[in-house]
């Protein structure tokens, strides 16, 4: 029997006194919300759970050490039955419209990642408005999500899910061969300017005697590769420019409207006709040629998610094996014109929770997830046992390495679990990062703190919108298409070639659905004002 379980059957000995309280409750409020439940239909609630096909012998998705852990102290705790109802990870937006068009077999708590699926739920009328259900049960809830993350959970003003709070923001950071820079005498740069100087002289230099292979400046078409650089030529614009101007695809804010994005492919032009980025960038939309090239030792510098390297048997240990006194240095080089590093972060928010309208517990699932949001329950579901899974280090838990089956084994889940957490959160964003840093290795963790740093220096925020814009719906997978067309093409061409060929690519954008978007969001920022 752990702790924990102990502390579920003291809890339960105040069972009867915590039930007259809450049902004395419910009947006094006669629920303010239509279908709440109250009383009557206290006892029950299902709650998805992703399936990801990995568990243990002897373990399931639904049924494990986390899952007992909730059934026993918060489920009899509140003399509520919790079952948790699995759903395959690959198919959770296919099965998720299959059982809420079935409206009766559909889970309590449902959540997705997908912005879209939650708009088309909340449009159709679908999912329970929240927005008295925290008010009256979910003040911890509400307290740790803050009103930033909130809003996202949002449609036309209506909260109607509950979105899991990001413990980071940051994205992307730049990488060079610091060993390379101090075999040429050179400083770490950090201007573009500076950076282009030290990719003409790897090129020239070759100080990873490649033998002609080398590649200045590790490219694909892969967003994370040339994000931080286009975003550094974009020129300041008012709040209504940005949002009018801004297309957001595939769930990103996409600048191609914005002033300096022509510019930014420009000068992604210059470095492929002078050699300087990967000449196969256009068909490396994976980064497998990428980060092969990285680990063989050919690339030069390099843009990527702020932690992408740095994992077991990853990027940086693969180039380490093959090269054990190459050394990789965290940089932020690219400046816009008022000398800012500016790049993007995410939203705050991770996946939508959502209550749907046909549950008749929506008072004990905002319960259940205020319960998390309370005491230690999530840093329990997130770290395991003190002394057993993890160790304080400035109140901070990093991990216990070489587990037992058996303890391992108990922190299956919890993921997938904690769903109102995207990421280990504290109780500042300082503490946060430090948990982020301390999650890797210690002989990453200097490089991983100063990459995490540079994500989330001068960073341009997403664009919120109170609701969809229909055309992003509408033709955004086809515009993300053309959007990468029209880079490549521009990329690749000649630099006397350069303007016919991005001005005719824009032309395309636009009539496929560029300018609807452009005209619905001038209209919704004059109905948001």
């Amino acid at each position: 029997m752990t702790i924990d379980s102990v502390k579920g059957k003291v809890a339960l000995g105040l069972g009867a006194v915590m039930m007259s309280s809450l049902l004395l409750s419910a009947c006094s409020s006669e629920n303010s919300a239509a279908n709440s439940g109250g009383s009557e239909q206290a006892g029950s609630l299902k709650i998805e759970i992703f399936d990801r096909g990995n568990a243990p012998a002897g373990l399931t998705a639904s049924d494990n050490f986390l899952t007992n852990y909730v059934k026993e102290n918060f489920g009899k705790t509140n003399n509520i039955n919790v079952e948790f109802i699995p759903i395959p990870r690959s198919e959770e937006v296919t099965k998720l419209n299959v059982l809420m068009a079935s409206g009766t077999d559909v889970p309590d708590i449902v959540f997705t990642y997908d912005s879209g699926t939650f708009n088309k739920y909340a449009e159709q009328g679908g999912l329970t408005d929240l927005t008295p259900l925290l008010k009256e049960y979910g003040q911890n809830l509400t307290k740790f999500l803050g009103e930033d993350t909130l809003r996202y959970g949002q449609y036309d003003g209506v909260q109607y899910s509950i979105p899991a709070k990001r413990s980071t923001v940051g994205k992307y950071a730049s990488f060079v061969r610091q060993d390379w820079l101090d075999k040429l005498g050179l400083p770490v740069p950090a201007t573009t300017e500076e950076l282009y100087n030290t990719l003409t002289a790897f090129k020239e230099k070759d100080p990873g005697e490649t033998g002609g292979k080398v590649i200045p400046l590790g490219m694909t078409i892969a967003v994370a590769q040339y994000d931080s650089l286009v975003w550094s030529f974009i020129k300041p614009v008012s709040e209504q420019e940005r949002f009018e101007l801004t297309q957001n695809l595939s769930s990103r804010d996409f600048p191609i409207l914005l002033p300096g994005f022509k510019e930014a492919v420009q000068y992604m032009n210059k470095l492929y006709n002078e050699g300087l980025i990967s000449k196969d960038f256009a068909l490396d939309e994976n980064k497998e040629t990428l980060t092969q090239n990285i680990g063989n030792g050919l690339v030069g510098a390099f843009s990527d998610d702020n932690d992408a390297i740095f994992y077991p048997d990853g990027t940086y240990d693969v180039l380490s094996k093959n090269n054990p006194n190459a050394v990789l240095t965290a940089i932020d080089p690219f400046t816009n014109s008022e000398g800012k590093k500016a790049k993007p972060v995410s939203a705050p928010n991770g996946m939508y929770i959502m209550i749907p309208k046909s549950s008749k517990h929506a008072v004990e699932a905002v319960k259940y997830l205020n319960w998390m949001a309370s005491d230690d329950h999530l840093k329990y579901i997130q770290n395991g046992i003190e002394g057993e899974h993890y160790k304080l280090e400035d109140g901070v838990p990093v991990s216990i390495p070489d587990l037992s089956v058996e303890s391992a084994n108990k922190l299956m889940g919890g993921g997938d679990i904690g769903i109102i957490a995207n990421g280990r959160i504290f109780e500042s964003q300082e503490k946060n990062n430090e948990a982020f840093v301390k999650s890797f290795r210690t002989q990453y963790q200097d490089i991983i703190a100063k990459s995490l740093a540079i994500s989330t220096t001068d960073v341009v925020e997403p664009v919120f919108t109170s609701r969809p814009i229909e055309a992003e719906s509408k033709y955004g997978t086809t515009l993300s298409d053309k959007a990468k067309q029209l880079m490549v093409k521009s990329i690749m061409v000649s630099p006397g070639e350069f303007e016919v060929t991005y001005e005719s690519m824009l032309k395309d954008y636009m009539s496929s659905g560029g300018q609807a978007i452009l005209d619905e969001r001038k209209a919704a920022y004059s109905e948001q004002k």
